[in-house]
């Protein structure tokens, strides 16, 4: 006992979780050999087993269990400190741990940019991940704040609207239905779309869109990337539907067009997310209101204008305008504390 270390319960933990020790390798950017190494020279101080091998797959023994019990009660305990800590050099400086949804990426290096302009000893240490892995990170208290557009239904959670993101139908510039005004559906009937595949949020959103206006898409591709699709689009492959901010340069640049529709499709929102009962660091504190600040002034002062641009109303140094309009008030409304939202 006297000889372990921090490290070893640290890749014990990373390991436990996983149950499988190269995936655990990957997380903590060791080598498959390392990891067993330091396993091994655990259970050597303990002088037990914690995992056991069925076939193919690893297991918890009993002895693995309660240390995982007991080493994840010690890295809440450390990870508090060190909070507590960093609260003793203020919001400016300290280190920030946010987990952001996939299409989250396309937004936040802005909002992230505009905070940290007056902070510049703020370390932000930034993990991308689908709902599965925001979710985990929240669990194990692996980030201060998750940014997700569905946030979980868990009493322990608190959510926090701030930004929305609704889902638009895009085309190349120059096509034909460009600059026309309230399309009805009927009028995309000749189109061809690129889908995005089957068990996917934004796919389960378009087919029940669809499915309420009996309109059955000819599909000309189906793709398990926003980026590709993009790419597809611009190539003049079809039509595709997808979250507005990942457009935002193709818009800006004039490569791409928003489709105006009769009938939207999704007011989709974000969500800051953390535990109900977190200790903020100075910097996660500071950054909270900081978003939540900016969510509120460009509901309340901004002057609405052409489609949609709203993060640039967060990221402009004093968020005095908003180049942002779809139709109604962005609004965040109340916080949520267990109800989950599309």
């Amino acid at each position: 006992m006297k000889n372990t270390t921090l490290r070893q319960l640290t890749v014990f933990l990373t390991a436990a979780r996983h149950l499988h020790f190269t995936r655990a390798a990957q997380e903590l950017g060791m080598t498959q050999p390392s990891v067993s190494m330091q396993v091994r020279q655990l259970e050597e101080n303990f002088g037990v087993a914690l995992f056991e091998q069925v076939g193919k797959r690893t297991f918890l023994t009993e002895a693995g269990h309660e240390l995982y019990r007991y080493g994840r009660a010690i890295d809440h305990q450390l990870a508090e400190a060190k909070t507590v800590l960093e609260r003793l050099k203020g919001a400016h400086g300290g280190r920030l741990r946010l987990a952001i949804g996939v299409s989250a990426k396309y937004f936040m290096p802005r909002l992230l940019a505009a905070f940290t302009v007056n902070r510049p000893d703020v370390v932000i240490d930034l993990h991308i991940a689908g709902r599965d892995g925001l979710l985990d990170q929240l669990e194990n208290n692996e980030c201060d704040i998750a940014v997700m557009g569905s946030p979980p239904e868990e009493d322990g959670m608190m959510a926090h609207p701030f930004l929305e993101d609704p889902l638009v139908v895009i085309a190349p510039a120059g096509h034909p239905l460009a600059g026309e005004r309230k399309l009805p559906l009927a009028r995309l009937k000749s189109e061809r779309f690129l889908m995005r595949e089957p068990g996917s949020d934004t796919c389960d959103v378009v087919d029940d869109f669809f499915g309420q206006h009996s309109f059955v898409p000819s599909t000309s591709m189906i793709v398990n990337s926003n980026e590709a699709i993009k790419q597809s689009v611009l190539a003049g492959i079809g039509l595709a539907i997808v979250p507005i901010h990942s457009v935002t340069l193709e818009l800006e640049v004039g490569r791409m067009v928003v489709l105006d529709l009769d009938k939207p499709i999704l007011q989709h929102t974000w969500y800051l997310v953390h535990r109900r009962e977190k200790r903020f660091s100075a910097v996660a504190e500071a950054f909270k209101g900081f978003v939540l600040d900016r969510a509120r002034h460009c509901r309340e002062t901004c002057a609405l204008r052409s489609l949609p641009r709203d993060i640039q109303c967060f990221t402009r140094p004093q968020a005095r305008t908003c180049l942002s309009r779809r139709g109604a008030e962005m609004s965040p409304g109340p916080t949520h504390g267990g109800r989950r939202h599309a």
